[in-house]
């Protein structure tokens, strides 16, 4: 899939006086990141001239899928990558066996509920349909949002992270979930019409021009804690670019600009 590269070009090898062709100063101090468009390249771009006051060159390759970053922070093609919650991380770990740590927790990012049909969860149907993401680790995430707004509620003792919609015990309204689609799709779905509600991740609410705040009939809670972090193979954690990348992007600065940018739909992690 094609990946577009932000920000400074990739220093220019330097092979003069290198015998053994190895990198050069420059480019050894390249930090990339792969990240998802809107909003994780756009803080990305506040850090860069930070980063370069550091003597860091910060390159963003930006992904508009949540398989390929992962892929290619385990083959090296990228240094680190930020896109995804902690849930989401593991259930790729176990999945696929990559040995990645989370080097450091940037944001909130709410989930919401949509509708083109209905301006309020008391509105749905009974037997109203429920679009949402494939992604097994964000069904959690979403039946715990519906069972706090009290849609549904979810066998006793389930971890909540875990929960599938099997757990659902009790579903008043015989609500339908149907869980087919990949998350870049539900924006389109929803404009569309389709489904009674739809489950849209905000960054790709966001990127779509649509305000979280604003055009949701329902936002997860802010205290949520699906933060989207740095992820790092395993032993990277503690490299001098990865530390200054993740206290740069945790500074005020950049939380300031998150809740100016965005307006509360986008939350930093302190």
């Amino acid at each position: 899939m094609k990946k577009f590269v932000a920000g400074t070009a990739l220093t220019a090898l330097v092979l003069a006086g290198c015998g053994n062709g190895g990198e050069s100063e420059e480019e050894s101090n390249t930090l990339r990141v792969g990240a998802s468009n809107v909003p994780h390249a756009e803080i990305l771009e506040q850090a860069q001239p930070i980063l370069e006051e550091q003597g860091i060159e910060l390159e963003i390759e930006t992904y508009q899928d949540y398989i390929l970053p992962n892929e290619d922070l385990e083959s090296g093609e990228i240094d680190a990558n930020y896109f995804q919650h902690m849930p989401y991380l593991e259930s790729q770990v176990a999945d696929h066996g990559y040995e990645f740590e989370n080097a450091g927790s940037i944001h909130i990012e709410p989930i919401g509920v949509y509708s083109q049909d209905h301006t309020s969860l008391d509105e749905l149907p009974e037997g109203g349909t429920i679009l949402m993401s494939n992604s097994v680790a964000d069904h959690g995430r979403i039946l715990s949002m519906l069972e706090a707004e009290g849609l549904i509620t979810l066998a006793e003792g389930v971890e909540k992270t875990a929960a599938e919609v099997s757990d659902v015990v009790e579903n008043p309204k015989d609500l339908q979930f149907d869980a087919n689609y990949e998350a870049a799709l539900l924006v389109q779905m929803y404009e569309s019409g389709e489904g009674d509600a739809v489950l849209i991740n905000s960054n790709y609410a966001i990127d779509a021009d649509i305000n979280p705040l604003e055009d949701s009939i329902a936002l997860e809670s802010s205290d949520s804690p699906y933060a989207n972090i740095i992820a790092v193979r395993a032993g990277d954690e503690e490299n001098d670019n990865i530390t200054a990348l993740v206290e740069v992007l945790k500074s005020q600065e950049i939380q300031d600009f998150i809740l100016e940018e965005w307006g509360g739909s986008v939350v930093p992690v302190e």
